[in-house]
């Protein structure tokens, strides 16, 4: 199934994690955020009790954290997008969106100088959609953890598992952050 059916198809458990991983992987681009700032939302998607509350409280959090660049501005807007309510329209709508921020963030770090392709937009849409598509490895790292993640999570949906799934989502999603984070470190030290 390709990204955007998984997505489509997704209940609001799984909407919620996905972009929850998905701004999770970025958050190397905020200077000064905690370990782990998005894990009081983390703990609300399992059945959304006290969504709204620590989303709220994520927010003023994440408020503190400098903004460098535009791809970081991007993983700020998206919290800031995320909906008060634990419901599948509005999760899916903010998980599209959150699905597409993480790949054009990961895409800035395939280009050598930092800038999108001119045909990032159609690359993305082909890529998300299951065709081919001439993405770096990054994007393709990026795009094959959104699928495994809500695959994880589809599989484990009311079952006595679903805490499991959400464990194996975030650890997932912590691989992610540890990849782009040493891809930052690299090529930091390349332009020192």
């Amino acid at each position: 199934m390709s990204l955007l059916e998984l997505i489509g198809r997704a209940d609001e458990r799984a909407l919620a994690a996905g972009a929850l991983a998905c701004l999770d992987r970025c958050l190397p681009l905020l200077a000064g955020t905690g370990a782990e700032p998005l894990r009081p939302l983390w703990a609300s998607c399992e059945n959304g009790r006290d969504w709204a509350i620590r989303l709220a409280a994520v927010r003023t959090e994440l408020e503190q954290a400098s903004v460098p660049d535009g791809p970081a501005a991007l993983v700020r807007a998206m919290l800031g997008a995320a909906p008060s309510d634990f419901a599948a329209q509005p999760l899916r709508e903010w998980a599209d969106a959150c699905s597409l921020v993480g790949l054009r963030v990961h895409g800035r770090f395939d280009a050598p100088d930092g800038e999108a392709p001119a045909d990032e937009e159609d690359l993305l849409k082909a890529a998300r959609s299951g065709e081919p598509a001439a993405v770096g490895p990054l994007v393709a790292g990026e795009l094959e953890r959104q699928v495994r993640i809500l695959e994880i999570l589809a599989e484990t949906t009311g079952t006595a598992g679903s805490g499991a799934g959400l464990r194996k989502a975030l650890d997932l999603s912590t691989e992610g952050r540890r990849v782009l984070r040493a891809v930052m470190s690299r090529r930091a030290r390349g332009r020192g």
